[in-house]
């Protein structure tokens, strides 16, 4: 066996290491980063900035101190650093500063950031401005930055400037917990999980035939008898208000607002088993069907009779009575209590898949929905079927299905909410193979779910009646967090730049590249993503 010398197996291991550290150490090229959503403008300088702990993270004024402490807890658990905070309106080297300037065409969500040799420099106009300037920040880094756990650095990242702001005010995401119930922390990772791409709204579709899932402290049933289980027959559950305000407050952290559903006046078995008085005749299809404890008792007096729990999913066969004028008391409690605790501007009243309500009767609930939902200082969303009703520009509209409702709301002055079902679902399969989610709508691969423009989707309808895009995840399927992760990952960081990025700048062939290098992220988040083989994904 021919033997080396020592000074070769010196060379030999110095040559592998600055192998391995080019490997490792990022390009200075800032142009060449994967950011999502595609930022506006990208001026790269060819160098780099390294994050040590030596480095200090100033803001310009007090009230900009929990984005301060967010950035700090962001970047702590991966490099390990105990990064100091503190309040100096003027910029130092070796620090990463967060200010609030005089920047109208920033608007409320665009930011600014400077990166060079000696520092760090995100503005804004507005807070919002700053925290997506950090979420930017985090992608800038390597991969491992994004890790729970300490990791070897070293943490460069490509100096240059970002100018970047958002196209529709409207990016959201929609979970649906009635189906399958969620727990408080489930909601609060998906929170952090879409922020990170810049999306600011989270709906919550709080009731179905199958559960409620929100504490009505009027109408204490709903929730111990409709909030008792789910699809397949499982426990369910409820948030009570306490613990819905706490997922507000999370979400405000993140500048995400909470959009909460009520489903009205179909989809609303849980409330019809839980209060007789209610029931106008619903008969709850046989498979699925879960015997109640109401409808095990005794019914006194010609009381009207609750319905049994459902379990299964069909749709379209339950409704309220329109000539049942507690069916108004009740409504105007739910959302007067709803409302109290949503400091956000809206309240979703559903609306869809009513078809065991007559249309007129339909039209009457819609009508009487919209001067319910103002009187309570709210402004009133509801799937696009609420455009039969006496709707005007005070009202949302969110388009799923049906192009003649879309036209129908945008001639009344409506704004829209996009949500093409073919498009945007979350909840539907990738492919023929997907064991998770549904097909009715069609399969959506990820460049099927990316390849759309809002402006373009419904005849007539253009980007000024459209107030943003959503992804909606429906649960009939989903009964985890690991299976909420799968649906939506790689899929929903393409929704959020169709939310952000002008549609002229859009490629698909460019954003597979950026999403591929984006794989490496979502694994060192601990996220459950679907590895399309249609992405180049980075290994």
């Amino acid at each position: 066996m021919k033997s080396f010398s020592k000074p070769f197996f010196t060379i030999l291991i110095a040559l592998f290491m600055l192998s391995s550290c080019a490997t490792d150490t990022p390009s200075t090229n800032l142009a060449e980063v994967g950011i999502i959503p595609k930022v506006v403008s990208v001026t790269a300088a060819g160098e780099s900035f390294q994050l040590t702990n030596d480095v200090a993270i100033h803001v310009a004024t007090e009230d900009l101190m929990p984005l301060g402490k967010y950035l700090v807890e962001r970047l702590k658990p991966a490099t390990g650093f105990e990064l100091t905070l503190s309040t100096s309106k003027e910029e130092a080297s070796n620090t990463i500063h967060l200010s609030l300037v005089s920047d109208e065409a920033l608007g409320n969500e665009g930011y600014d950031l400077s990166i060079t040799t000696d520092g760090i420099k995100i503005s804004a106009s507005k807070p919002a401005g700053l925290f997506y300037g950090i979420q930017t920040l985090r992608q800038l880094f390597p991969p491992t930055i994004e890790a729970s756990t300490k990791q070897e650095g070293p943490w460069y990242i490509a100096t240059g400037t970002i100018r970047d702001f958002p196209t529709y005010a409207w990016r959201g995401a929609m979970l649906d917990v009635a189906r399958h119930f969620f727990s408080v922390e489930d909601v609060k990772r998906y929170i952090d999980l879409i922020s990170y791409y810049k999306m600011n709204t989270l709906h919550l579709h709080l009731s179905d035939d199958q559960g409620w899932r929100i504490e009505i402290k009027s109408w204490p049933k709903l929730t111990t008898i409709g909030g008792s289980t789910e699809v397949g027959g499982g426990e369910g559950g409820f948030y009570t208000q306490e613990q819905y305000s706490e997922i507000v407050a999370y979400a405000a952290s993140r500048f995400i607002t909470i959009v909460p559903e009520i489903d009205l006046p179909g989809h609303i078995n849980s409330a019809l088993a839980s209060y007789g008085e209610l029931n106008g005749g619903t008969i709850v299809p046989e498979e699925g069907r879960k015997k109640s404890p109401l409808t095990s008792s005794p019914i006194l007096g010609g009381e009207p009779v609750p319905t049994d729990l459902y379990t299964g999913t069909e749709v379209g066969w339950s409704t309220l009575r329109v000539e049942k004028e507690i069916t108004f008391q009740f409504i105007d409690d739910v959302l007067r209590e709803i409302a109290a605790i949503t400091p956000g501007p809206y309240l979703h009243i559903g609306g869809d898949e009513a078809a065991a309500t007559k249309k007129e009767d339909y039209i009457i609930f819609i009508n009487r929905f919209t001067e319910m939902v103002r009187s309570h200082g709210k402004i009133m969303i509801g799937w696009e079927e609420i455009a039969q009703g006496n709707i005007d520009s005070n009202v949302i509209v969110q388009h799923w299905h049906s192009q003649k409702y879309a036209q129908e709301a945008v001639e009344k002055n409506a704004r829209l909410i996009m949500s093409p079902a073919n498009r945007a679902y979350l909840d539907m399969k990738y492919d023929s193979t997907t064991t998770l989610g549904l097909k009715w709508a069609g399969y959506i691969e990820v460049d099927h779910g990316y390849n759309w423009n809002p402006a373009t989707e419904v005849e007539g309808v253009t980007s000024e009646n459209i107030l943003g895009v959503e992804a909606p995840l429906w649960s009939e399927t989903v009964t985890n967090m690991d299976e909420i992760e799968f649906l939506a990952f790689p899929r929903l960081p393409g929704y959020a730049e169709i939310g952000w990025s002008p549609a002229e700048t859009r490629n698909w062939d460019e954003y597979k590249v950026r999403l591929g290098k984006h794989g490496k992220y979502m694994k060192a988040r601990g996220i459950d993503f679907y590895e399309s083989k249609l992405v180049p994904w980075e290994e």
